[in-house]
């Protein structure tokens, strides 16, 4: 059994914070834990935009706080996201994220993330993986 909080990983490796400058994550579960996902509290920063294509995982979000304009990038399909709406990148969609007021979100990527992830040129996570448990 693992029990931990987000306040626990606060600047530690876990606490990531995107090279952009538009994010930052707290990442509570992660590959190396072995459960087939993993779990993070992310915040995006109002007044920011951020690209993203997750060809390599697939990402379900909650927000809880805040509000956001997501953009499907392939058909210029546009959603209000705010507390209590889940979107699922089921499809390996790009998107952009408008942020209108800070915010907050959970997110289960699967495959689950080491946590050293942030987004490349093209808004991918590359596919990193732990090594094989002894």
């Amino acid at each position: 059994m693992i029990v931990r909080s987000f306040k626990d990983i606060e600047g530690t490796d876990r606490h990531v914070k995107a090279a952009s400058g538009t994010w930052e994550s707290k990442r509570i579960v992660l590959a190396k834990e072995r459960v087939g996902f993993s779990l993070h509290e992310t915040v995006l920063y109002a007044g920011t935009e951020t690209s993203m294509w997750y060809a390599n995982h697939i990402e379900a979000v909650v927000c809880t706080e805040g509000e956001a304009e997501l953009t499907n990038d392939e058909t210029g399909e546009k959603f209000t996201i705010t507390p209590g709406t889940m979107y699922l990148l089921d499809g390996h969609e790009k998107h952009t994220m408008r942020i209108k007021k800070d915010f907050r979100c959970l997110c289960v990527f699967n495959p689950p993330v080491t946590g050293r992830e942030d987004h490349d040129e093209n808004g991918v996570y590359p596919l990193l993986t732990e090594p094989e448990a002894v």
